[in-house]
């Protein structure tokens, strides 16, 4: 993958990132080269090696056919779910730590069904957070709405099985890019 400078692309952890320039080091001797990102959530700045982006998993943001995947991940039937306190936590917090959008939105689903269903605790609680904020942060550029306007949008899909009108998301994106 090529980067640019202002380009937009997704940290697996931290969410959707601009490019905001490269530049060399020498370490130990070799030159590596750098890639800067700042996030867009919280201003974090980041410097990765250009040439393990892909192994740490930066993409681009994703298309309408990932989008429309998310969607129907958001409105598909809860997985499976543990009893016990513990294990139901740690099973979500591996979920979340997989980086992977699709897992993070069925996370979202999960939690958000369960909690108002039976109420979660402050823990599964910073997990909704902590889960919502990349896969609402993606979208809402995807989808070029405030981040309100998106989430009030993906708790429809999941308590109400509505989905947005994805026509012509894909002209939308090719032209912006």
């Amino acid at each position: 993958m090529r980067f640019t400078s202002g380009q937009v692309v997704v940290h697996p952890h931290h969410g959707p990132a601009t490019v905001t320039g490269t530049f060399s080091r020498t370490v130990r001797g070799e030159e590596m080269h750098y890639l800067q990102l700042v996030v867009k959530h919280n201003a974090l700045e980041l410097a990765l090696p250009t040439a393990k982006a892909e192994e740490l998993g930066i993409r681009p943001v994703m298309g309408a056919g990932k989008v429309a995947e998310i969607f129907d991940r958001l409105t598909a039937e809860t997985g499976f779910e543990e009893s016990q306190w513990s294990r139901r936590i740690k099973h979500n917090v591996d979920r979340l730590n997989s980086g992977d959008v699709l897992i993070q939105a069925e996370l979202v689903r999960d939690l958000t069904r369960r909690d108002a269903d039976k109420g979660l605790s402050l823990g599964e609680r910073d997990l909704l957070r902590d889960a919502r904020r990349p896969v609402v942060d993606e979208l809402s550029i995807v989808l070029d709405l405030p981040a309100e306007e998106t989430l009030r949008v993906l708790e429809a899909a999941v308590t109400d099985g509505t989905r947005p009108d994805l026509t012509g998301l894909d002209d939308r994106l090719a032209s912006a890019s």
